[in-house]
């Protein structure tokens, strides 16, 4: 089980075929786009192809005085209404495109949070924020937009070329020999600088990526970073990553600086060609004047086709670094899933099977458990402990002795190495992700409110629950009365994080959101940790009515909020070296004693300070 986020190098690769197959896969729903666009720019194609012959026509056949009349008004009505409907076909192709990219570009990001739903609670221990947010912001855009416009231009381009071909040998040979010679140059310079160009777009995603993380921890670290005086600090290092992402940056428009003048140049040699020989062959009167503006309009038209192209295939390899990153995240396997034995009883969590649902009684045991982050430092050996249902059991210890990982395991955000948790008798592998989650309450040590109001910051325990019930539950955990303080009580909005209430408050309302779900276990993960004193006398209430008729686990930072707990397990090396309740323990005189009667005498030295500041 990694512990550390790892970003697949693709620097070495070339055209990823399989990425692209992956890609177009998932645009399946949007084909008859591509088809719509296809023909589009097929159409327009050949009426580009078009005018410059009939410029030829109209000089060869209407710059003399005895042109036939009647003929130059039918090529005047055919000339008139190919102007209009080319115009037509441009802004209904430019409709169908922008469709297709937003189209897909909101299917992508539905699909990635989807998948970013489905993975497991260690996927996030590892894995940088920003570079979550690039895959799902710049990369998706990025993606939709070369799937939408870029590709489908090779439909305009292509065919562009095959039909000005086509009419330039049928008028001469020696003119068109002078357009086409230089397109194995063209491909030559392509091939060099597309390799070279993939690679520093490439590395300058990643960095960008590390620019996006940094930008989240700066903000999200804002006060940590002042109170410590390390703005300096942090400013140096995000100053170090920008300059080094320039430098990738300026390496790579220096190569598309290069490859498009380079492209540039290549095709003004044909150009050249054309009007030297071209005029030559005109004046000899081999050619007339209006074959010989053909000709120059079709090598100006010619050579588009071919710089576009390069510049789409220069897209296209900026825009692989994004897919790939994208895939790969796709690809990405939870760690812990069901088998498809219990999917197809319970559901998956999308879909879950709520009518299968076992009711859980509570009585847990880990049994024989063995379990660890890194092979070499293991945290649980052959651990084992029972509880009966309906008991409080608090983990006490110090850091690292696997109190929290105890939890996890129970939680299945991690599973056992070796052995078994069992709840009511059954390994929980028996059962569905969905059916155990259902019935936890879990509170962590830093609350979490999501934007909007306290009252759907609740129900969101239970999203079917009642506005009674929402109250019920805030006054079961006492948050009903400092809610109804505010001047719009239950709808007032909570902020960012829920950046407008304190972090007794924030505690409250996690809560009642808990407790609002019913469970049938209960976990506080350190929950009291980072309150003050007043506020830990309310939200000990509050533990201690929602813990009646409940399994629950208690991982403690201040031992007073456990002394009613029915055991308290002292965890030290992922052992259990003292077992008992708060009397027992300190009757022993052992471990909890001493880190009881330590902590009484800094809570009251502290009163004491406080109460002569």
């Amino acid at each position: 089980m990694s512990t550390k986020f790892e970003e697949k190098d693709f620097s070495d690769s070339g055209f990823n075929v399989s990425m692209w197959k992956t890609i177009f896969g998932l645009f399946r729903p949007f084909y008859k786009y591509i088809v719509v666009l296809i023909i589009l720019n097929t159409f327009i194609a050949l009426m580009d192809a078009i005018f410059p012959y009939l410029n030829k026509v109209a000089i060869d056949n209407f710059a003399n005085p005895d042109y036939d009349i009647n003929l130059f008004i039918l090529f005047i009505v055919l000339y008139l209404i190919l102007s209009i409907i080319t115009p037509l076909f441009h802004l209904f192709y430019f409709k169908t495109a922008g469709k297709a990219e937003m189209g897909f570009a909101y299917f992508l990001r539905e699909k990635l949070f989807k998948k970013l739903q489905s993975l497991s609670f260690n996927y996030y221990d590892v894995t940088p924020i920003g570079w979550l947010v690039s895959r799902m912001t710049s990369d998706i855009a990025r993606l939709a937009e070369i799937v939408s416009w870029s590709f489908t231009e090779f439909a305009w381009g292509i065919p562009l070329m095959i039909f000005s071909t086509v009419i330039m040998l049928q008028t001469n040979v020696t003119l068109t020999l002078l357009v086409l010679m230089v397109v194995p140059l063209l491909v030559i310079a392509s091939i060099y600088f597309q390799k070279r160009i993939l690679k520093a777009y490439r590395e300058v995603r990643k960095s960008n990526s590390r620019i996006t993380n940094a930008f989240n921890e700066g903000i999200n670290g804002a006060k940590t970073t002042k109170t410590l005086v390390l703005e300096e600090s942090n400013f140096n290092e995000f100053k170090e990553e920008t300059s080094y992402m320039q430098k990738v940056s300026v390496k790579a428009a220096r190569l598309s600086g290069i490859f498009r003048p380079l492209v540039q140049f290549i095709s003004s040699l044909a150009m050249a060609s054309i009007l030297w020989i071209g005029s030559n062959l005109a004046f000899d009167h081999v050619i007339g004047f209006g074959t010989l503006m053909m000709f120059t309009q079709y090598a100006q038209q010619f050579f588009e086709p071919i710089r576009n192209i390069a510049m789409i295939l220069q897209d296209i390899q900026m825009a692989q670094a994004s897919g790939e990153r994208i895939v790969q995240l796709l690809n990405e396997e939870p760690s812990i899933v069901d088998t498809p034995e219990v999917v197809e009883k319970y559901g998956d969590i999308f879909n879950p099977k709520y009518e299968n649902f076992e009711k859980i009684v509570g009585d847990i045991e880990f049994k024989n458990i063995d379990f660890h982050y890194i092979k070499e430092e293991p945290i649980l050996e052959n651990f084992n402990l029972k509880v009966k249902h309906g008991q409080t059991i608090a983990l006490v210890g110090e850091t690292g002795s696997g109190k929290s990982t105890i939890v996890n395991l129970l939680c299945r955000f991690y599973e056992p190495v070796k052995g078994e948790v069992l709840i009511d008798g059954i390994d929980y592998r028996k059962r569905s992700i969905g059916w155990l989650h259902s019935n936890l309450g879990y509170v962590l040590q830093a609350p979490y409110l999501f934007s909007g109001t306290i009252y759907d910051n609740i129900r969101f325990g239970s999203l079917n629950a009642s506005e009674e019930d929402i109250i019920a539950a805030s006054k079961l955990v006492n948050a009903h009365d400092f809610i109804m303080q505010f001047k719009d009580g239950y709808n007032t909005d909570v902020g960012e994080g829920g950046s407008r209430l304190s972090t007794g408050q924030k505690q409250l309302i996690c809560f009642a959101r808990a407790i609002l779900a019913n469970p049938a276990i209960f976990i506080l993960d350190e929950a009291t940790a980072s309150i003050d004193t007043e506020t830990e006398k309310i939200i000990q209430f509050a533990i201690e009515n929602i813990m009646k008729n409940r399994t629950s686990f208690v991982v403690a930072h201040r031992l007073s909020t456990i002394v009613n707990a029915d055991r308290i397990l002292v965890i030290k090396k992922g052992k259990i070296i003292e077992d008992g309740n708060h009397t027992e323990l300190m009757n022993l005189k052992g471990y909890y004693y001493n880190l009881y009667t330590n902590q009484f005498k800094e809570d009251l030295e502290n009163q004491i300070l406080k109460k002569h500041s």
